[in-house]
């Protein structure tokens, strides 16, 4: 196409050498003149086209960016709200461990004695004890037990070892505290000593 442009370019010029009154060659300028034009400019509004799909895209890339991070933010949100919700009495609960230790002490204190009064004391400790325990319990309050278990650092502290030839070694040998924890949420761990392998 080019070629033969060029070559229509060609003869126009010559004729109007020729003859430069020649309305044919006149006319044939004129009409290669415009084409060449008409191709610039499809040219330029092509590139311009170009431009615009690049823009388009890069706006619609941000678009889809954009609606994932909201996405996102609004499930973080959901689960924040729902971790507040499930641990709203964590605080509380937390203050409220030591007076479930102080109960195992009173208990453990008064379970040896044989005075009359002294059980009815103790019957009347229990009671209040386990009503206790109910609700905490029911707020989402576990015990944690590490008897004659795995030692695990992720719900037990180890507070010593001693070695044991009836407890594998790496097991929990006794238990000294005991560890709670708020659904899957730790509170406190249990304390426990570790049995070892005894000296040869």
């Amino acid at each position: 196409m080019k070629a033969q442009m060029d070559n229509m370019g060609k003869q126009a010029r010559n004729r109007q050498q020729d003859d430069p009154d020649d309305p044919i060659a006149e006319q044939d300028g004129t009409a290669l003149a415009q084409e060449q034009g008409d191709g610039a400019q499809s040219a330029e509004e092509t590139q311009a086209l170009k431009a615009e799909a690049s823009k388009a895209k890069h706006y619609y890339d941000q678009w889809v960016r954009a609606a994932a991070d909201l996405e996102n933010y609004k499930k973080r949100a959901a689960r924040e709200r729902h971790d507040a919700i499930r641990f709203a009495n964590e605080a509380l609960i937390e203050k409220l461990i030591p007076v479930l230790d102080n109960f195992d002490s009173a208990l453990a204190a008064t379970s040896a004695a044989n005075d009359a009064s002294v059980q009815s004391l103790q019957t009347g400790i229990n009671m209040i004890y386990q009503q206790l325990k109910t609700a905490l319990s029911e707020a989402g309050l576990e015990e944690i037990d590490a008897s004659n278990k795995p030692f695990d650092p992720n719900w037990h502290e180890a507070l010593s070892q001693q070695p044991s030839s009836e407890v594998p070694e790496g097991h929990v040998l006794q238990q000294l505290r005991k560890g709670y924890k708020l659904r899957e949420r730790l509170l406190r761990p249990a304390g426990v000593v570790v049995a070892k392998k005894p000296a040869a």
